[in-house]
């Protein structure tokens, strides 16, 4: 690709994370920025590991379901 063509996408990614960003870190993120916002980690190959204490930890601990039976389904 162009250099000039590479750094106009690049400026564009910079400028959509950091949108999304804002939006969930502000608290006014509506359904579809939070859907946006998962798109955008998961078209880029960003995983995330629940951490004990973690935000992500906190909300698998308040699902009403255990990831014990979620592994469960998944195996059959």
């Amino acid at each position: 690709m162009d250099n000039d063509l590479d750094k106009m996408l690049s400026t564009l990614h910079t400028a959509v994370a950091q949108e999304l960003l804002d939006r969930v870190q502000s608290g006014e993120a509506k359904p579809a920025d939070m859907s946006n916002a998962i798109k955008f980690l998961k078209d880029n190959n960003i995983d995330a590991i629940p951490v004990q204490g973690s935000p992500l930890d906190e909300l698998l601990g308040a699902l009403p379901f255990s990831s014990e039976s979620i592994q469960d389904t998944l195996a059959h």
